[in-house]
Parts: structure tokens; C-alpha cells; sequence
């Protein structure tokens, strides 16, 4: 072997050597591997930590809200925003499914029920609010009730006869048109009205609470020396639409007071034409007692061009503003409302009372449990109210409710109509 050999064997032992020795087993190792395990069994352990928050922030189970648009009824509409500002949208693992109804719903009324019944779709739901509960609420109700008997299914101020949606639903909310009846023209007597003028349709004389108010308010007046007349305005729902509606209220409540006089007490039983009664109201000097379904927010801002924006779910500060907007229009002393709005009490009441029963912390038929709802929405506000009573048998039914506030007249204040004594015969007035 020459030497020119002898060191390239000399050099492919070493390179063997080196790689045995790098690959061999060795203690040395152990170490290494132990912390590579710990390393990554730490990386799972963070995120198994996690997941359980996740699943705890998310809510347990859901409540679905069905209102009218905006146009239609701004305050149960408003109402399903503060709670889901309160509770949070379903689809960011909140509680709240919101869905809205459409405005022309007498012709469109399967629409109405489809959505309704497609909030109880989602398992998690386990509460159902229809507000307000128009006509096809008491079929959706019955469908969701044929598929997930489970569901609690609430209705505010429905607009189907008290017999029809009390066989289905779990609780229905009026507002208390028999005692609404008798107070209202009593208000307007305080007020210095000498006649009242009521402004309906014949879809809403077809349901039975408003027929038996118009009723008790033509007896009261005959009671109280004031006289009764009935104008009949185009139905929203109908051909002409809102805007239809609307025209006609502001071309005629200026002859109706020029006909009838200033001392005038006006009421319409449609949502969307108490915005132009209202303007009409204040530039003719005539009374106007409160909205058929009452709040600062029923035709106001619109009527009086008020914006609300940095008010937005502070009542008291929402009032204060509309009143200043009100005496500024001539209307103090001789318009009023209630202090919070009956459409968007009632709908965040109907939905925490029906979360109370689902967490065990409330029993359904309880009113107290039912008045507990209210007040933490309403807080110092006066409410009265009883169950439902068949005016022809005089039975009652448990889960019909009928609630009333304190009116407030602005420029005056609370009328105290909360603790008016109303006379027996009024309740039975059919």
C-alpha cells in the first residue's frame, strides 16, 4: 500500500467513526426528548383551556323576537335591539334571534307565519316572543307547538280575538283597553275636552278589545257630558299603503277641527297614522290623550322632527326632549303619552320573563314574576293591570294579561290614571 492510499483509508475510518458516533444511542438524549415532549404537550393544553371559555361565553339557549319593521311599529322593533344590545345576536353566540314581519301582513300572512315559526328551527331556542302579534301569530304558534311542544311562546298586544290566541299561546299581553277605555276619556274631560274623536277601520272594529274600547268610550263620554264621533281613515294594510294612510290624516284632521272645535280630543287606533295626527294635532291647537299603543316614541320624533340619537335607551332623557319639542310646537298641557313605551316595555318584558322560566328563576302565570319583568325595564313607572275576563260568561283566563301605565301629560305630568277607581259597569260593556 503506498502512502497516497494509506490516508484516504485513513479518512473514510474517520468519517465512518464520526457518523457512528452521532447516531449511536446516547443518555445524552433522553433530556432533549423529555423537553421536546413537555414543549408540545403544554401547545394543547393552552388551547383544550380555551375551548371551554368559548363554550361558556356562548348562551345556553336562544330566545327568538319577531316585530314589525320600523315603519310599522317603531317600538317593538326598538325593543328587540336593546335586547340584543342587552343579550347579544344570536349569530355572535349570543341570545337573541331577531326576524321582522312584513308590513303589509293581511295580504302576506303566510310570510308572517313562516317567520315566526322558522325562529323555532333552531334547537336552541326555547322562547318565542311575537310583538306586535298580528294576525297568523296563533297559527305560527300552533305549528311550533305541533313540532317542539317545549317552546314558550309569548304574544304582545295581539291582533286576533283573546279566545282565538289564548288557546295557543303560553301568555298573551294587552294593554288594558276596558280600563283604557273608561281612563283615556276621562283624561281628555281633565283636559278640557268637550268631544272625542275616534279614528279606526273596519279590519281593527273587527277585533274584540278594540270594539268593546270603542264601546266603553262612547258609554264614557255619554257619562262624562262629552260627545262621541267615529271617523272612518284607510287601513295601512290596504291598497293605499302607509303613505296612503298618512295623507289622508294630515288633509283631514285640519277640517275635523275647524267641524268639531280646538277643545277636540283625537285617537287613532293605527300606529302609523299617530304621526300625522300628531302634526296635525299641534298646529290646530287640538288635545290628543295618548297613542293607541303608547310611548315618547309613537309619532313624535317624526311629528316634531326630533332627533334621539344620543338619547337612545334613556327614557327619561328621551322624554324630557320630546316634551321640550312638544310645548315648542304649542302642544303643552294638551298632549301626552306614556313615560316608557308600551310596544318595546312589552317585548323586553315578554323576552326576560320567558328567559326567567327557562333558568328556573320564574314561573310562568306568575304575575308578580310577570310585573318583576316590567319594573326592570320601567323602573319607576306605575303600572296596574288584571286577567282577561269572557265579557259574556265572566270567566277569566289566566294567560291573557291586560296592562295599562300612568299617563303623562307634557307640560303637566303623571295624571295618576293608575289609581282612578273605574266604574264596575264599564267592565262589562261588550
Amino acid at each position: 500500500m503506498n502512502k497516497k492510499n494509506a490516508i484516504w483509508i485513513g479518512v473514510v475510518v474517520v468519517v465512518l467513526l464520526a457518523v457512528w458516533m452521532v447516531s449511536r444511542p446516547s443518555t445524552q438524549q433522553t433530556p432533549v426528548v423529555v423537553v421536546e415532549e413537555e414543549v408540545v404537550a403544554e401547545e394543547p393544553a393552552a388551547e383544550s383551556e380555551s375551548e371551554p371559555e368559548a363554550e361558556t361565553a356562548a348562551a345556553p339557549f336562544h330566545i327568538g323576537v319577531a316585530t314589525l319593521t320600523v315603519s310599522q311599529a317603531e317600538d317593538t322593533y326598538r325593543g328587540a335591539e336593546n335586547l340584543i344590545k342587552l343579550y347579544g345576536n344570536v349569530a355572535d353566540g349570543g341570545m337573541i334571534r331577531h326576524v321582522t314581519m312584513p308590513d303589509s301582513f293581511m295580504s302576506e300572512m303566510e310570510t308572517t307565519i313562516s317567520q315566526i315559526v322558522g325562529l323555532a328551527d333552531d334547537p336552541l331556542v326555547k322562547v318565542v316572543v311575537v310583538d306586535d302579534a298580528i294576525p297568523g301569530t296563533t297559527e305560527a304558534f300552533r305549528r311550533i307547538k305541533e313540532s317542539r311542544s317545549d317552546v314558550i311562546c309569548l304574544a304582545g298586544e295581539p291582533q286576533e280575538d283573546p279566545g282565538v290566541i289564548g288557546a295557543v299561546a303560553d301568555l298573551a299581553i294587552y294593554a288594558d283597553n276596558v280600563a283604557r277605555g273608561y281612563l283615556i276619556i276621562n283624561t281628555a274631560k281633565q283636559l278640557g275636552a268637550e268631544k272625542f274623536v275616534h279614528i279606526s277601520f273596519p279590519r281593527h272594529m273587527g277585533y274584540e278589545l278594540l270594539a268593546r274600547r270603542r264601546a266603553i268610550m262612547e258609554q264614557a263620554c255619554k257619562d262624562l257630558g262629552m260627545e262621541f264621533i267615529f271617523e272612518t281613515a284607510p287601513d295601512p294594510t290596504s291598497d293605499v299603503g302607509i303613505p296612503g294612510a298618512q295623507q289622508f290624516i294630515l288633509e283631514k284632521v285640519p277640517t275635523w277641527v275647524d267641524q268639531y272645535g280646538k277643545n277636540t280630543a283625537f285617537f287613532a287606533t293605527n300606529d302609523a297614522q299617530t304621526e300625522p295626527l300628531l302634526v296635525q294635532v299641534a298646529k290646530t291647537g287640538a288635545l290628543f290623550v295618548e297613542p293607541d299603543l303608547p310611548s315618547p316614541l309613537m309619532g313624535y320624533p317624526g311629528a316634531f322632527g326630533i332627533d334621539l340619537k344620543d338619547e337612545a335607551g334613556d327614557w327619561p332623557a328621551i322624554l324630557k326632549k320630546v316634551e321640550e319639542a312638544v310645548a315648542a310646537a304649542g302642544g303643552s298641557e294638551r298632549m301626552g303619552t306614556w313615560a316608557f313605551s308600551y310596544g318595546w316595555s312589552t317585548t323586553c318584558a315578554l323576552a326576560e320573563y320567558g328567559k326567567s322560566i327557562v333558568e328556573g328563576n320564574a314561573t310562568l302565570g306568575n304575575l308578580d314574576d310577570l310585573w318583576a319583568a316590567y319594573a326592570k325595564f320601567t323602573p319607576g313607572a306605575n303600572w296596574n293591570g288584571s286577567v282577561y275576563a269572557d265579557p259574556n260568561s265572566g270567566a277569566t283566563m289566566d294567560n291573557l294579561v291586560l296592562v295599562y301605565q300612568d299617563t303623562y301629560i307634557f307640560g303637566k305630568g303623571f295624571m295618576n290614571t293608575t289609581s282612578v277607581e273605574i266604574p264596575e259597569k264599564y267592565m262589562s260593556i261588550k
